[in-house]
């Protein structure tokens, strides 16, 4: 479906000083060149990114257990994170202070800073199958939704948030009534959903599976023709067996979109791909990275592309060698890479 795109040499920046274990989530500022990291080693780092990539360390803080999800506030003063000790944690830049702001009765794998009716919050989404609001000015939560099952992926543009969850279940909430599920479905692709990323214009949401597939969905049923799917992060392997060839088939770990409208997404494969989604085009391929990209994200300019190259958990336990890397890497976006085409 989509043409072809030659892979590039990389001239990418290595982020100094990270953490020794696994990348579970990045996270831009929406204010600025600054970078949180989340990490399996239980700590939550922050960098400031300077030009042509160059990162400086600035702080960081603890969970007691693994950090699975990073968010920042919308002005840019707050990291908001979510972990395996059930605790959703803030940090506030400015005076270097962490404290702990949320807790369920499970993990937290996603954390979203989100605005109701007027007032800045925050959602976590948890494997014990509820999404919690957090109001900061008080210490517990002011609604939760229970969910028909637990919360793999979250993602949020304006009122529109899209929850991704085990079984296969997709569940949209209109933040302007956030209590109410306001449409569930289930996922169009027959594997488990590993990562959902809604559209900056809140009118849909792209949603990638453990399969090496990536669905195109509105939110309107009345552009449901406008829906779509496609194969990615795919590797054809050649047999000695009467010459023929075998796929190989990889999750798709994140999904992120540029400001310009193109679409990241990361593979187990070690590949980053960019996609116009309007032209249904590949406009970019980074290949051969080293290991499995387990989260990216675009800064707020659109100027950066941050990656991490590190064990994704997409093989499970048996899977996590040490020769695994475990590196962020900075690029600079050029804008032929990034840029939607005409529509033919």
């Amino acid at each position: 479906m989509f043409g072809a795109a030659k892979p590039v040499e990389s001239k990418d920046v290595e982020l100094n000083s990270l953490q020794n274990d696994g990348i579970s989530d990045l996270k831009w500022s929406p204010t600025g060149d600054f970078l949180a990291v989340a990490s399996w080693n239980n700590e939550v780092r922050l960098w400031e990114v300077g030009q042509g990539g160059q990162n400086q360390g600035k702080a960081s803080f603890s969970h007691e257990g693994p950090a699975l999800c990073v968010d920042w506030s919308k002005d840019g003063t707050k990291v908001f994170t979510g972990g395996a000790d059930k605790a959703g944690r803030q940090y506030d830049v400015q005076t270097g202070t962490p404290s702990q702001i949320a807790a369920h009765d499970a993990p937290i794998k996603c954390i979203k800073t989100i605005e109701v009716n007027g007032q800045p919050m925050v959602a976590t989404g948890g494997w014990d199958k509820t999404v919690k609001y957090w109001d900061l000015r008080t210490p517990n939560a002011v609604a939760s939704v229970q969910l028909p099952e637990r919360v793999y992926t979250m993602d949020v543009s304006g009122p529109l948030m899209v929850i991704g969850t085990a079984e296969r279940h997709v569940c949209i909430i209109n933040l302007a009534s956030p209590t109410t599920i306001f449409k569930s479905v289930q996922s169009p692709l027959r594997t488990q959903t590993r990562a959902i990323a809604t559209f900056p214009d809140g009118a849909g949401y792209a949603l990638g599976s453990i399969e090496g597939r990536v669905a195109i969905q509105y939110i309107e049923d009345s552009k449901s023709s406008q829906n779509f799917s496609f194969k990615c992060h795919r590797k054809e392997v050649k047999t000695t067996t009467y010459g023929k060839s075998t796929t190989d088939v990889y999750a798709v770990n994140d999904i992120a979109f540029h400001p310009l409208g193109s679409c990241a997404t990361a593979g187990a494969d070690g590949v980053v791909n960019v996609w116009d989604l309007n032209s249904r085009t590949r406009l970019k391929t980074w290949a051969d990275l080293g290991g499995e990209i387990s989260a990216i994200d675009f800064s707020h300019t659109g100027q950066y592309l941050a990656y991490a190259c590190s064990y994704s958990w997409s093989r499970g336990h048996g899977g996590n060698v040490p020769t695994h890397p475990n590196r962020v890497m900075i690029h600079t976006c050029l804008e032929e890479e990034v840029r939607r085409r005409p529509k033919k």
